[in-house]
């Protein structure tokens, strides 16, 4: 497949743009008749930008279920097998017998920055070179999969990263800790001090950028490209702020839950509705794990966007569904202010509905905690499929795709399961499950 790289211009011409936000053409002209863009047309133009990935391409693979009796608790209720282990579309696969489900493997997008990370820096890192920012400053917990990704993704860029971690630094470094550590510059947070993130944010940027730089959320630089028809005309050389002497800081919120972050995931849905692969007619269920629920609200804008008949499910791992509705909320509206396209509305048959699908998780538990016999069943999955997912995140939406799969698709429906990663996060997690982990040994031995 040929690789398209876009040049680098403005999302949205100011003119174009005040077409889908109701605001009035910058023109003298009266009677200005209204144009009709369709969602096709509007997505073109959105995702006509400069990107860090270079192709959308993920690989897609299937996974063959078969029922199973007389399981122990905490264990799968089926067996798992991998049915194909190439990006062969959907399409040449519809003669499998018994239930199935497809997985996006984004896990393999990066050895070290997770699959849904890279969608969410996809925009973002292109905005932030073309803005010459020198120096990057963001938040996370130790274990950080957001922390590790800026910093590895910055410094494959020659931008500096300053990764704010809540608590204290663990005895012996490893996970996406150690990698943030290893590539990006890392300070240790007490825990009543992360609690006002913003004023923590701006004011370790402040440091950074001392009396010889200034320091600028990324709210701004979204703002300026979405308002400025000729991007470049705008900034400086980049050689000019990459210096010592003079600094630019941009401040990128945790989990990098900015509007941005929604581009490369509407990307992701496009590149996935082509017709060799799920096409845009078919239903689909597509199902992914929420930490903040950004890549799901993402999925589901795109969905809209394009007319797709596609099912977002998100399971929920770190919030209520009134907080994850919220947010939802909060991201459209951010969506709609700076990129102005009505359509979402008619996506939406009430005011408060919402575009994703929020599940409880079929144990719900606090956020981060693991229960006996998840690692073991993760180890089954990996055994049998080559597929690692890991009991926090990924694990939450293979069980889920695993369920809807088993009820059964109606016609040419589809259960889908979008991999975000995690691979790094088992090392984190041994280090806090000693015990659950030790029990794979004993397992391997018996």
């Amino acid at each position: 497949m040929k690789i398209q790289r876009f040049t680098s211009k403005v999302t949205i011409p100011a003119t174009r743009r005040s077409l889908y936000s109701g605001e009035p053409p910058h023109s003298g002209q009266q009677g200005v008749p209204k144009v009709e863009f369709s969602g096709e047309e509007f997505v073109a133009n959105l995702l006509d930008r400069r990107w860090t990935l270079s192709s959308p391409e993920t690989k897609i693979q299937q996974i063959l279920l078969s029922e199973k009796k007389g399981t122990h608790r905490g264990d799968m209720s089926h067996d798992v097998s991998l049915l194909n282990d190439a990006n062969l579309g959907p399409r040449m696969m519809e003669d499998t017998q018994g239930p199935s489900f497809y997985v996006v493997r984004d896990d393999l997008l990066h050895p070290l920055v997770n699959g849904n990370k890279s969608r969410k820096l996809d925009a973002l890192l292109s905005l932030v070179e073309d803005h010459s920012v020198t120096d990057i400053v963001t938040c996370g917990g130790c274990q950080s999969a957001h922390a590790a990704a800026v910093a590895v993704s910055c410094a494959e860029k020659g931008i500096r990263s300053h990764l704010l971690l809540r608590g204290e630094q663990p005895e012996i470094q490893t996970g996406y800790n150690l990698i943030s550590t290893m590539y990006g510059n890392v300070t240790y947070i007490p825990r009543s001090l992360y609690a006002n993130r913003e004023k923590m944010l701006k004011s370790h940027a402040d440091h950074v950028a001392s009396s010889h730089g200034h320091v600028l959320w990324f709210d701004d630089i979204l703002e300026a490209s979405t308002t400025c028809n000729k991007l470049d005309s705008n900034i400086a050389p980049q050689e000019e702020y990459r210096s010592d002497d003079l600094r630019k800081v941009a401040i990128v919120n945790e989990g990098a839950g900015d509007v941005v972050a929604l581009l490369g995931v509407i990307r992701l849905v496009r590149y996935l509705s082509q017709d060799h692969l799920f096409g845009k007619k078919g239903r689909l269920k597509l199902i992914v794990d929420s930490g903040t629920g950004t890549t799901a609200v993402g999925l589901g804008l795109g969905a809209i966007c394009l007319g797709l008949p596609w099912e977002i499910t998100a399971v929920m791992l770190a919030d209520t569904v009134d907080g994850y509705r919220e947010h939802e909320k909060r991201l459209i509206t951010n969506f709609k202010r700076h990129f102005g396209f009505p359509c979402v509305e008619s996506g939406l048959n009430e005011a408060d509905e919402s575009i994703v699908h929020w599940v409880e998780r079929r144990r719900p538990r606090k956020f981060g905690s693991v229960m006996e016999g998840e690692v073991e069943a993760c180890q089954k999955i990996a055994q049998r499929t080559g597929i690692l997912v890991d009991p926090v995140y990924t694990f939450s939406a293979w069980e889920m795709a695993t369920v809807l799969s088993q009820k059964g698709a109606k016609g040419d429906e589809k259960v889908v399961m979008l991999h975000t990663g995690g691979t790094l996060g088992m090392f984190g997690l041994a280090q806090r499950y000693r015990s659950y982990f030790s029990k794979l040994k004993d397992r391997i031995s018996s």
